[in-house]
C-alpha cells in the first residue's frame, strides 16, 4: 500500500467521523419529531429571535400558537437542535433534577472566567457544598441586621441628588441606571464583606472600579464572536489578548489582592475572638459565610476553600448588585411612564412615614426596623415590585443541558412535526447532550396565563390573579424571575428588602419623568437599558428627576 494512503487515512477517518457526528447522527435526533420554525439556511439559527427582549415576547407567542408549548429550535448549527419549553410541568421537572440537567459547560466556562467557580457556575457536589455553607447567611434574622445599611446608603443617594438640584431648579436629567448601580455596589460592599466602596460620593475606589469594569466592560461590551472564541479556544485569549481580556485580567488581579486580603482579615478577627472569648459579631455575609464554613456541625468534607469563599463573594457582588440595580432602574422607568401609579405608590409610602416629619438619620435602629417591617406589609409597594420583576426579569433566560437521555413530562399535549396534535402524548424524549432553553420572560409574559394585558405594566393584577397564574409555584410569587428548584436565588430576601427600602427613600423625595430619549432593552447576560442607536456607549437610562416637596 502506498505510504501516502497511510498518511491520508487518519485525516479521512477524522473527516468521516465529523460528517457522522455533524450530519448523519442529527438526522436521527428524537427532537426532530417536535415541530419548530423553519431554518432557511444550513447555518441558520433561531437564537437571536428567542433571546432578544425587543422581539422575544411576540416570538414566544407565535411559536406557542403554531407549535404548542414544546418546541424545537435551531442553535449554532444543523447538528444543534434544541428544546425550548414553555410548559410549566416540563420546567418543574428540568429545574428540579440537577443531576440530569446541568448548566452547559460553555456557560460555566464563561462565568468562571470572570468571577470564578461560585454558586452560579458550580455543579454537583461542589454546588451543594457551597450552597450548604452559604444559605445560613441569608436567613431572615441575618437579613434584618443589614436593614440600616440600605437606609443609610439610600439617604446618601438622596443627598447626592439633592446637591445636583440647586434651589430654583425644576429638574435634572440623571442616568438613574448608573446611580442605582453605585448604590447597590455600596450596599453589597458593606452587607457582603463590611467594605465601603463609597461609590455614591466618589467612583475612584480601586475594588469598586475592578468590579464595575468587570461587569460593564467585559460583559456588556464584549463581542459575541470573541466570547465564543474564548469559550471554545481559551488559548486565544493568552496568545491574542484584546482590550476586554486585558481588562478582565487587571480586574481579577485587583479583586484577588484586595478581596483576598479582606477574607484573611476576617478569618483573623474570628480566630482572635474565639481565642479571647470575645466573639467577633460581624453581620456581613463574608463573616457569616466563614463562620458557617467552620461550624462544628459541618463535616470537614463539606467545607469549602478560601478560593471558593472568594468566588462566592464575587458571585454575591455580581448577582446581588447588578440584578438589583437593573430591577430598580426598570422600575423607576416604568413608574416614570405611568405617573398615576407613581403618585399612588408615593401616597402609600408617605402613609407610613415617621410623624412628625423627620429625616431617616434621626431615627433609632428600632425605628428603622419598625419602618422596614411596615414597608414589607404595604400592598401596592409589593405589587409594584412584583409586577416590575415579572415584566422585565433581569435574567431573560437560562440554559440547561441533558447529561443523559430523559423523558420530560408535559402539561400540554405535544404537537407532532406535521402540525397534528396527539392529546395522549404528554412527554418529550430529550436525548443526552440536548440544550434546553428556559425562558423566564416567556413564562412571566404568557398571555394564556396572565391575561391579554400580560405585556402591560399593571400592578393591580396582583389583587386578582388569573387562576392559571395562581398555579405557578416558583421560588417567588408566581413568577420565574428568581429561578426555581435547588438553583433558585438564595438572596431573595436581601434583594426584596434592598429594593423596597430604596423605592421608599427615592419616591418620598423625588419625582421621576421620562426624557425624550428612546430607551431599548438588550439581553447582555442580563436585560439592560441602552439608548437607541448608542449601544457602544454602555447601559443608560436617563430620567428627569425633580424634588418632591412633602405637604406640611
Amino acid at each position: 500500500m502506498s505510504p501516502t494512503l497511510y498518511t491520508i487515512s487518519p485525516f479521512a477517518a477524522l473527516f468521516l467521523y465529523a460528517v457522522y457526528r455533524l450530519v448523519v447522527l442529527p438526522r436521527f435526533n428524537p427532537l426532530l419529531n417536535l415541530p419548530g420554525p423553519p431554518v432557511p439556511k444550513w447555518f441558520g439559527h433561531h437564537l437571536r429571535h428567542v433571546l432578544d427582549p425587543t422581539v422575544s415576547p411576540k416570538v414566544h407567542e407565535i411559536l406557542v400558537k403554531r407549535y404548542g408549548h414544546s418546541i424545537r429550535i435551531r442553535g449554532l448549527g444543523p447538528w444543534d437542535e434544541r428544546f425550548l419549553t414553555l410548559d410549566p410541568v416540563s420546567l418543574t421537572h428540568i429545574m428540579k433534577d440537577t443531576t440530569i440537567y446541568e448548566k452547559p459547560w460553555q456557560s460555566r466556562t464563561l462565568i468562571t472566567s470572570l468571577i470564578g467557580c461560585g454558586m452560579l457556575s458550580a455543579e454537583g457536589q461542589v454546588h451543594k457544598r457551597q450552597r450548604r455553607v452559604a444559605l445560613p447567611a441569608f436567613s431572615g434574622q441575618n437579613m434584618r441586621s443589614l436593614v440600616d445599611i440600605a437606609f443609610k446608603k439610600g439617604m446618601q443617594l438622596t443627598d447626592a441628588w439633592v446637591a445636583m438640584l440647586p434651589a430654583g431648579t425644576d429638574s435634572v436629567e440623571l442616568n438613574v441606571g448608573q446611580w442605582m448601580s453605585r448604590a447597590t455596589f455600596d450596599i453589597m460592599g458593606l452587607a457582603g464583606f463590611e467594605y465601603n466602596f463609597n461609590s455614591i460620593q466618589d467612583e475612584t475606589n480601586e475594588l469598586f472600579l475592578a468590579y464595575k469594569d468587570m461587569f460593564e466592560v467585559a460583559i456588556s461590551q464584549g463581542t459575541p464572536f470573541r466570547t465564543l472564541l474564548s469559550i471554545y479556544l481559551p488559548s486565544v485569549n493568552k496568545l491574542f489578548a484584546d482590550d476586554t481580556v486585558r481588562t478582565v485580567d487587571r480586574c481579577q488581579e485587583v479583586i484577588r489582592r484586595v478581596a483576598g486580603r479582606l477574607i484573611q482579615e476576617k478569618k483573623q478577627k474570628i480566630a482572635e475572638g474565639e481565642k479571647s472569648g470575645d466573639l467577633y459579631e460581624g453581620k456581613d455575609l463574608l463573616t457569616l459565610l466563614l463562620k458557617s464554613n467552620t461550624a462544628t456541625d459541618l463535616r470537614p468534607e463539606h467545607r469549602i476553600s478560601d478560593d471558593d469563599i472568594l468566588n462566592n463573594i464575587n458571585t454575591f457582588m455580581f448577582a446581588g448588585s447588578d440584578t438589583s440595580s437593573l430591577s430598580m432602574t426598570w422600575t423607576l422607568l416604568l413608574l416614570a411612564q405611568n405617573p398615576h401609579i407613581q403618585d399612588r405608590l408615593r401616597a402609600e409610602l408617605l402613609s407610613i412615614a415617621p410623624e412628625p416629619p423627620r429625616t431617616l438619620s434621626d431615627l433609632s435602629e428600632d425605628e428603622l426596623q419598625s419602618l422596614h417591617a411596615a414597608l414589607s406589609n404595604l400592598p401596592l409597594l409589593h405589587n409594584v415590585t412584583r409586577e416590575c420583576l415579572r415584566l422585565i426579569p433581569p435574567l431573560h433566560s437560562t440554559l440547561r443541558v441533558a447529561t443523559q437521555d430523559d423523558e420530560v413530562p408535559t402539561m400540554y399535549p405535544v404537537h407532532n412535526r406535521d402540525g397534528s396534535v396527539n392529546e395522549n402524548n404528554r412527554s418529550v424524549l430529550v436525548p443526552k447532550g440536548t440544550f434546553i432553553h428556559v425562558s423566564f420572560e416567556g413564562f412571566n409574559l404568557d398571555k394564556d396565563v396572565w391575561g391579554d394585558d400580560a405585556w402591560d405594566f399593571n400592578p393591580d393584577r396582583w389583587d386578582n390573579l388569573p387562576e392559571a397564574a395562581q398555579h405557578y409555584s416558583w421560588h417567588f410569587s408566581n413568577i420565574l424571575t428568581f429561578s426555581a428548584g435547588s438553583r433558585a436565588c438564595p438572596g431573595l430576601r436581601f434583594a426584596l428588602f434592598e429594593m423596597k427600602t430604596l423605592y421608599y427613600i427615592l419616591l418620598t423625595n423625588f419625582v421621576f419623568k421620562e426624557t425624550a430619549a428612546k430607551i431599548t432593552k438588550h439581553n447582555v447576560v442580563l436585560t439592560r437599558p441602552y439608548l437607541a442607536g448608542k449601544f457602544k456607549d454602555g447601559t443608560q437610562c436617563p430620567l428627569l428627576v425633580s424634588r418632591f416637596i412633602r405637604p406640611q
